[in-house]
């Protein structure tokens, strides 16, 4: 089974995206905030990183950069949502595998999802 971490601030979005990934039998990991994600065990690696990019105490952004910089992890596939950022902010920002523009359709979002993991 897959795993993947998701780093969303809005409860309702992680609820719903943790409940699709759920429902398509991957294992989720969630993260409100950007210290939170920072302080989890490194040691644990997913199959795929999804990162929204405006939190409350940082960005995903600079958070994708900073797992592109760690060997450990900068082999890993991110995707980056965003309902304010696009696809051009994003591509010059940091070099994410994916870009999911929110509010997204839930056949598009599998899909990158599906693209990502089994690439």
């Amino acid at each position: 089974m897959a795993k993947i971490f998701v780093l969303e601030d809005d409860r309702d979005i992680r609820e719903v995206v943790e409940w699709i990934l759920v429902s398509e039998d991957y294992e989720v990991v969630s993260f409100e905030n950007v210290n939170d994600f920072m302080s989890r065990d490194t040691r644990e690696l997913p199959d795929l990183f999804i990162l929204d990019v405006m939190l409350p105490d940082g960005s995903g952004l600079e958070v994708c950069n900073q797992l592109r910089s760690e060997s450990l992890q900068n082999h890993i596939p991110i995707i980056i949502m965003s309902a304010h950022a696009s696809l051009e902010q994003v591509s010059t920002g940091c070099k994410a595998d994916a870009f999911i523009q929110k509010p997204f359709e839930l056949d598009f979002f599998l899909n990158k999802i599906r693209t990502n993991i089994h690439s």
